[in-house]
C-alpha cells in the first residue's frame, strides 16, 4: 500500500516537473525570421528631422529593435490612424504641438503608458495628465529684434509689440502657423477672448509687410531692414546660427532673442511628444523607444543638434541654448490649447491675420 502510493507520487512529481518544463522551454518557432520581425516599433511621425533619424538608428543599435518610419503631416496621420483601426501598423504616434497631441487622445489613437522611467525622465507637466502622450522636446516662441535697432528693455511681453510705436515693424508668419494658432489659444486661455482679439488686432496693424514665409524669412526680413521684431520659434535661431550656409549665420548674429512674460505667466512654449497607439502590436518595444527618447543622452542630441529645449532636467544644454539664459516657460494645460483652437483661428480671421 506504501509503495503504490509512493509511486502514486512519483508519477504526480514527473507530471508537475514536465508541465513547469513545458512553460520555461517553449517550442521553437518554425519561421526563425517571425522571430527577428517581431524586433519591431512602427512609427508614425509628424517630426521631419535627421536627429530623429539618428535617434531611430541609435535606438536599433543598442536593443537590437529596428524602427520602421512614416512621415507626413499630423492631421493626416491620426486620421489614418483612426481609418485603419485595430489593423493599423502605428505603434507610436510623434507630432509637435501640445494642441495636436490633446486632439490625438481625444479622438481615441493614443493609450497610457505607465513606466517609472519615463515619469522620472519628464515632468508631469510635460506629460499628459493621463500618459497618453510624453513631451520629447520643447520650443519656445520668443520674440526676436534688431539688435542694431531696438533696445530689447522696450519689449518685456508679447502685448508690447502691439503698441503702436511698432507700427509697420512687426513680422510674423500666417495665421494658418500651427505655432501662432497655439500662441493666441494660449493668449484665449490665460486672457479670454476680448484681450486676445485685441492683441491679434494689435499686431496685425503693426504689420511691417503681410505675413508670408516661415519663422526663418521673418528672421532674413529683420536683417533686411524689412521690419525690426519678430515672433518666432528658438529652435530656428539656433539652426540658423548653425548653419553651414554663411549668410544664414550672419542673419543670426544680428538678431537677438526676448523671451517675453517673465514677470507674469511666461513664455509660450510648443512641445513635441509622442503617444502609444491604441492597437499597438509591439507595445514593449513602443515603451522602450520612449523611454529611450526621454533618456538623458537622447536629450541632450536633440539639444545639440536642433537646438530645442530638452524635457529631461538631467539633460545638458549646447552653448548656444545657454547663451539666452534660463527663462519662466508657460505651464498651461495642454488640453485648453487643444480646445481654443478653433476659437484661435476665427479671431485671426476676425481681425484680418491672413
Amino acid at each position: 500500500m506504501r509503495l503504490s502510493k509512493l509511486v502514486a507520487v512519483l508519477m504526480l512529481m514527473a507530471i508537475v516537473t514536465g508541465l513547469a518544463g513545458c512553460g520555461t522551454d517553449p517550442k521553437p518557432r518554425a519561421n526563425p525570421e517571425k522571430v527577428s520581425e517581431e524586433k519591431i516599433v512602427n512609427v508614425y511621425t509628424a517630426r521631419h528631422y535627421d536627429v530623429d533619424k539618428k535617434l531611430f538608428a541609435k535606438f536599433t543599435e543598442e536593443t537590437g529593435i529596428r524602427v520602421n518610419v512614416l512621415e507626413g503631416k499630423a492631421e493626416e496621420l491620426i486620421e489614418r490612424i483612426k481609418r485603419e483601426g485595430s489593423d493599423t501598423a502605428a505603434d507610436v504616434f510623434i507630432t509637435v504641438d501640445g494642441g495636436i497631441l490633446a486632439a490625438a487622445k481625444e479622438q481615441g489613437i493614443l493609450q497610457p503608458v505607465w513606466s517609472s522611467i519615463i515619469n522620472q525622465n519628464v515632468p508631469s507637466h510635460l506629460r499628459d495628465r493621463d500618459n497618453h502622450w510624453i513631451g520629447i522636446a520643447t520650443r519656445a516662441r520668443v520674440i526676436v529684434y534688431a539688435k542694431d535697432r531696438v533696445n530689447p528693455q522696450e519689449i518685456t511681453t508679447y502685448e508690447d509689440l502691439a503698441d503702436p510705436k511698432w507700427k509697420g515693424k512687426v513680422l510674423v508668419r500666417s495665421s494658418t502657423s500651427l505655432y501662432n494658432v497655439s500662441l493666441l489659444a494660449s493668449f484665449i486661455a490665460l486672457h479670454g477672448e476680448e484681450k486676445a482679439e485685441a492683441w491679434a488686432r494689435g499686431i496685425v496693424n503693426n504689420f511691417a509687410r503681410p505675413p508670408q514665409g516661415n519663422d526663418r524669412d521673418q528672421a532674413r526680413a529683420i536683417a533686411a531692414g524689412i521690419g525690426d521684431v519678430a515672433i518666432m520659434n528658438t529652435y530656428y535661431l539656433g539652426l540658423m546660427a548653425n548653419s553651414k550656409e554663411p549668410e544664414e549665420a550672419k542673419v543670426a548674429q544680428k538678431i537677438g532673442v526676448i523671451f517675453p512674460d517673465q514677470a507674469t505667466t511666461g513664455t509660450h512654449i510648443n512641445i513635441s511628444g509622442i503617444g502609444l497607439t491604441r492597437h499597438s502590436k509591439h507595445t514593449e518595444n513602443a515603451i522602450r523607444l520612449i523611454e529611450f527618447l526621454t533618456g538623458k543622452e537622447a536629450q541632450e542630441l536633440i539639444a545639440a543638434e536642433n537646438f530645442e529645449f530638452p524635457v529631461n532636467p538631467t539633460a545638458g544644454k549646447p552653448e548656444l541654448l545657454r547663451s539666452w539664459g534660463e527663462f519662466k516657460a508657460q505651464e498651461l494645460n495642454f488640453d485648453l490649447l487643444a480646445q481654443y483652437n478653433r476659437k484661435a483661428l476665427e479671431i485671426f480671421s476676425k481681425v484680418g491675420w491672413k
